[in-house]
Parts: C-alpha cells; structure tokens; sequence
C-alpha cells in the first residue's frame, strides 16, 4: 500500500456535493395529468433536504414538443407546458435555495427541435438568414451527403423537399443539428445561458457537448454491420470542440460560480484531461460512459441491446483507468445510474428480493467511496429497480420504439420475445418510470393516469417505507451523503486501487493527510475471503451493509469502509 500523502487538490464547492438527478416528468405530479412538474419538486423538496443531497440537476424543462422527452427544444426561455410555468420555476428555484439545495439545469445546445423558430425559418429557404445555423447539404448521386447512422437509428440526414438539400440529425429527424462553426449560433447559445443564471441556477450538465463540433469536410464513416456509417470519429471530441468550450467559459461560465458537467460519451482519457482541466478553462468534468458501455463485458445481440450483465473485473479495470489517469490533472464524476441507463441495481447488483437491499447498499458504498462528485438518479436511493415490458406498447422511449421497428419489423433480426428481453435489461424507460413515493395507488405519484407504467413492485419499495426504516436503503444513503460532508478523506483524499486481480472483491484505498481509508465490496452472492481489514489493526468503520463479526471474510454483497490512523494537524 502506498505511503500516506498529503493531497494538494484544489477546492471547489461541487467536488464536495452531492447531485440528485430528477426526471422532472417522473419525479412528482402535483396537479393530477399524470406528468411530472415543477409544483411537484417544489413539494418534494423537504425529502430531498433530510436526505442531505446539496445539489438537483433537472433533466429538461424547456418548452418542447416532447419528441424525444424534452431533449428537443423548440423555446429555451420558456418552460414546458407539461411541467408548469416560468412562476413555477422561479418558486422551485427561491424555494430550493432557501433550503440550501442548488439547482442545476440540463443545457441542450447540440441541436434544437424542427420546430424551433431558428429552424423554421433556416429550411425555408436557401437565402434566409438562419440557414446556417443548421447544418444543410446537397445529395450525392441522388444520396444522403453521407452514410452517417443518428443515434436513434436510420440515417443521420432528413431530406427537405422544400430546398432540396439534406440536414444532420444525430438524433431525432425532428432534432437538427445546429452549426456550431456560425459565431451568430454560439452567440446565441452564449445569451440563453447568461438567461438562466442571471436567474440564479448553480450551474449546467451539458447534454451531448462532446458532439457540437463536426468534420467539416463530413466524410463516410466507418460501416457497421447493419450498413450504416460511424460518425464518431468525425463528432465526437471534433476539431473545434475544445476552442468552442474555452469561448463559453470565456464569454459564459467564468463570469459565475457553477457547476459544470459535460455528457460526453466517447471520450478518451486525454481529451477528457482538456475538457475538466484542472485550471478551470472549459467544465469541471465530464461523464464518461466506458462502465456502461459495451466495454464492461455485459455484451451485445445487437447495437446496444443485449440480456447480459457487466463482469467486475472490467468495470473495474475501467473505473480504475479514470481514477488513475484523471489523477492531479481533472476531477471525476461518479454514477451507475441516470435517464438514460437502467436501474443500477438491476444492471450491476441483484435485484432478487433476497439480495436487492444489500446489493443497492454495496454499490452505493462502492461509488460513493471514490473520488469524485457522487450522483444519484431519483429512485436510486430507494432501490429502485427495472420494470417489465409486455410489448412495445408498454414503451414511451423514442429509443426503444425505433429499434423495434429497425430490428424486430423491418430487417427481422431479432424476435419480439429477444427485444423485449433486452428492453427489460438495458432501455431507458426502466430509469424513467414514475418515482415511487408510497404504497398507495400509482406510488403516490399522481392522482391520475401515469405517463408511463409505475412500476408494480412499488407497494414493497417506496419512500415511505424506507424514511422510516433505518435498515433501508435510504437511510443507508443519507449515511453515505452525511460521511462525504463529514470526512475530507473521501472527497480529497488520493486513490490507490487494491486487489486489482480478485475476481470478486472491489476493492480501493484513500490517502490524506495520514489517514487512510479501507474500502471492499464483493459484487458476488457468495461469501468470499478477504484480509484486508483484520491485517490492518484497529480502525473507525465508517459504514458497512452487514452486521457480522467475521473479520477475514466479507459475506455476499457486504461492503466495508473503515478508517486508519488520525488526520495530521
């Protein structure tokens, strides 16, 4: 084990909170529609403050036409009629605040909706001003310009008859890309964020930022095997991204106090080194999405659908590498679960009655243990697990329903039985049913009919259980939030990785200022060996998910963080 040193890492008030993501659409229904709105968080804010969690990040409320949940904006000074109005808002934010809790929005500014006014008048016509705020081409040989694939399924470029020309669409056909290379456009991006904290949020988690800048010569991409071209290599971390972001840090964030996180999926080591640089020049950090990914051994029948489970050992081995390589030059965020993965507990623990309680708390203890900014996604603190779906009718995700046609319907690669099993393991939806908030009907969530399908296992796992149960999975939660406020260890403390060859145990320790922090988890449902806390003497256990006196073993799911030595003076 490394010797004991004494940390030089810069503070910030965001390294040393914790963020609870809400889906404002799922959280809380206050006026009976069945959607989620902003009186809702307003009137869940006592449970967010006695859990302890200092910061929200709210997934989009914008005005939208809800193509694909709110990710495509059509007014970014206006909220979604489905969730309230601006008084709303500015009454959840003076309300958050007088808590103490600090709001953070989702900034969506990769594309807009087809129906944002830029966009209506940019198709047109060829001459109108705000044509190039989007990215618009001329065929090939009767052809999209290329033969990129967007994110959603299908191809990347929506023809318009109107003009005659292609426009990209990494996502949605009704989300076009805006033109990042238009000074006007980023001038515009730079205003509506000066809106929104002139307003006074905390900050912006940064939706798909890694993907604003493009190859502009829009070459093929790579074919994949259902025919389809790679944009990555042309989108993401593209040539211009990191001098778009230091100009909005410029013009934009270094002009106030916030947090900022940039979604960034593909990205490398090195370019997240430049993207939550230590010097603070573009976002104090990034997500990366490697442990999630295909990458950490759960496989795939098809695209990102699969039945399979991650292997320990390689999300391991991945989390580690981002430990390791961010050390002393960026800072980490920390999650399992969010909007647009299924429930952790379900994808990395057990979600069996048996083991679902004791699997949440040893992922949590996992995570939340390292270093980095901690999120949690509503529901996750309670154990909250995937749903079922009987048919493609029991889905809302704009995701899912393509594939089933792309995969199922048209090209008949997989079968309705197999897709639902995937979607059942890994769609989105599972992480966007209603939050579960009591036993009574709908989870409490709302006096009517739900958007989406509550899950049926909310009569056992519901907040009001679990607030007053000190065995439970909240409560083991808000003990994790309160040791991070508590002990500077966990938020500063350097991170030397441990046991890197065991197949069951994950396990890591922290070092500051002469005190060291033992962390073990086994991901495993049996009892394996371990020595390393009964080699070590006498220390402080700071938080364990098993009552047992066995010293040289941890049971299965059991996780164990205890304290060495005293803080130097």
């Amino acid at each position: 084990m490394q010797k004991n040193t004494v940390q030089k890492e810069p503070r910030a008030w965001w390294k040393e909170a914790v963020i609870y993501q809400i889906y404002p659409r799922s959280f809380m229904d206050a006026n009976g529609d069945g959607i989620g709105d902003l009186a809702g968080i307003t009137r869940r804010l006592p449970y967010l403050r006695e859990l302890g969690v200092d910061v929200l990040w709210l997934s989009p409320i914008y005005a939208s036409p809800n193509d694909d949940n709110g990710y495509d904006i059509k007014d970014y000074r206006a909220i979604m009629r489905d969730f309230g109005t601006m008084a709303d808002f500015d009454t959840l934010l003076t309300a958050a605040h007088r808590m103490g809790l600090k709001i953070v929005m989702d900034l969506v500014v990769n594309h807009t909706s087809d129906e944002h006014p830029w966009f209506i008048e940019s198709r047109s016509a060829k001459e109108n001003p705000y044509r190039d705020y989007y990215i618009w081409r001329p065929g090939k040989a009767g052809k999209a310009p290329n033969n990129w694939e967007s994110c959603f399924s299908g191809p990347a470029w929506q023809y318009d008859a109107a003009t005659g020309e292609y426009y990209l669409h990494l996502f949605s056909k009704k989300q076009p890309d805006l033109n990042w290379e238009n000074p006007k456009v980023r001038d515009e991006v730079y205003d509506l964020m000066k809106f929104w904290c002139d307003k006074g949020i905390d900050g912006f988690r940064m939706d798909v930022i890694s993907m604003i800048s493009k190859d502009q010569r829009f070459p093929d991409g790579p074919v994949k095997p259902d025919g389809y071209g790679d944009f990555s290599p042309y989108c993401v971390s593209g040539p211009r991204v990191h001098e778009f972001l230091q100009e909005m840090n410029r013009r934009v964030l270094s002009h106030y106090d916030l947090l900022t996180v940039g979604e960034a999926a593909g990205v490398t080591i090195e370019e997240a080194k430049k993207y939550a640089r230590s010097d603070g020049k573009e976002l104090g950090m990034v997500f990366q999405f490697e442990h999630v990914g295909e990458g950490n051994g759960k496989g795939s029948i098809i695209e990102k659908w699969t039945t399979g489970k991650p292997k320990m050992p390689m999300v391991r081995a991945i989390l580690n590498k981002w430990q390791r390589e961010l050390a002393g030059c960026a800072w980490n965020s920390l999650y399992l679960d969010n909007h647009d993965q299924p429930r952790c507990v379900s994808m990395f623990g057990n979600d069996s009655p048996e083991w679902r309680v004791r699997s949440a708390k040893m992922l949590a203890t996992c995570l939340h243990m390292q270093k980095g900014t901690p999120y949690i996604y509503q529901g996750e603190e309670l154990g909250m697990t995937n749903t079922r779906f009987r048919s493609l009718a029991d889905c809302r995700d704009l995701e899912e329903i393509n594939a089933w046609h792309e995969y199922v319907d048209e090209q008949k690669r997989v079968s309705p039985e197999t897709m639902l099993a995937c979607f059942n393991n890994v769609a989105r939806d599972n992480a966007r049913t209603p939050m579960q908030w009591d036993a009574s009907e709908n989870a409490g969530f709302t006096t009517g009919t739900p958007w989406l399908a509550v899950n049926p296992n909310y009569r056992e796992i519901n907040a009001a259980a679990e607030t007053g149960d000190p065995d439970s999975v909240y409560a083991y939660y808000k003990k994790l939030i309160a040791l991070r406020h508590t002990h500077e260890i966990i938020v500063y403390g350097t991170f030397e990785p441990l046991l890197e060859d065991d197949p069951a145990i994950y396990a890591y320790a922290r070092h500051l200022d002469g005190q060291t922090l033992l962390v073990a988890c086994n991901w495993t449902d049996h009892e394996v060996p371990c020595t390393l806390f009964s080699d070590r003497g006498e220390g402080e256990e700071l938080i364990s998910n098993v009552k047992t006196e066995k010293e040289r073993t941890l049971a299965p799911y059991e996780a164990r963080a205890v304290l060495y030595g005293k803080a130097e003076a």
